[in-house]
């Protein structure tokens, strides 16, 4: 399979943006500490709408259309990505990522499969690619929040926080999005449907195990319409390029 130099304009576009949007939560939450607080639970509440319709309504119909084992995969993706958070938890006998080298750990290897999933998704088709990166690309945002928090409880200066959640949860997503794209042009369709079907795996997740459970544990006014906003985009989205 070819991907071809539009497509890498569109990842490496979406990529950056993540990287930005990362850096102006991080910017945000150092200057304006409580609105940064407020918005994010509305950021995630968003993503995970955009997030959880994506792989339902594209990416595992597609990926199954070309390889019919790409379900089991979505499941290996899901289970990967609860364990891993597992483990996490393990680690650091915390319920959420928590201090020091093993939350660093966790942010990067979390962001760098973000890069990955805008790479495969965009190699698939535009409209996939867009869809899935608007709802990364959204909740980067939170993430450079939660990122920049979690180092500053650390015992972190504010200043190195923001420029070690930066290096960990921002630049980590193109760095993925660069790393994966020599390796998904050589796969063929068959492959690709695997890797789109465990992508989707992993994008259900962030959604329904990560995005949503925190955003409800903050349960603030209109965060279900933002949630509900998120759907609707991707359904309009989706319906527009289909009907």
């Amino acid at each position: 399979m070819s991907v071809s130099s539009d497509t890498f304009i569109w990842i490496a576009v979406f990529a950056i943006i993540a990287a930005i949007v990362n850096g102006i939560g991080i910017l945000i939450i150092f200057k304006y500490k409580k609105w940064a607080e407020k918005a994010k639970t509305y950021f995630m509440c968003f993503a995970a709408g955009v997030l959880i319709s994506t792989p339902l309504m594209l990416a595992l119909p597609q990926a199954i259309q070309k390889n019919f084992y790409a379900g089991f995969m979505a499941l290996l993706g899901f289970l990967f990505m609860f364990f891993s958070n597992e483990l996490i938890k393990h680690l650091t006998k915390k319920e959420v990522l928590a201090f020091g080298i093993v939350a660093a750990e966790g942010i990067g290897i979390h962001s760098f499969i973000d890069g990955i999933i805008y790479t495969v998704t965009f190699s698939i088709s535009i409209l996939t690619g867009v869809l899935s990166a608007t709802g990364l690309v959204i909740h980067e945002f939170a993430e450079g929040v939660i990122t920049y928090t979690l180092f500053l409880k650390g015992g972190v200066k504010e200043k190195t926080a923001m420029f070690y959640a930066f290096l960990v949860s921002g630049l980590t997503t193109p760095l993925g999005a660069f790393v994966a794209y020599p390796l998904v042009n050589k796969l063929n369709q068959s492959n690709m449907g695997l890797i789109l079907g465990f992508v989707a795996g992993v994008l259900i997740y962030i959604s329904a195990s990560h995005l949503l459970p925190e955003a409800s544990g903050e349960e603030k006014i209109h965060s279900s319409f933002a949630f509900l906003s998120g759907v609707g985009l991707a359904i309009f989205i989706v319906l527009s390029k289909v009907l």
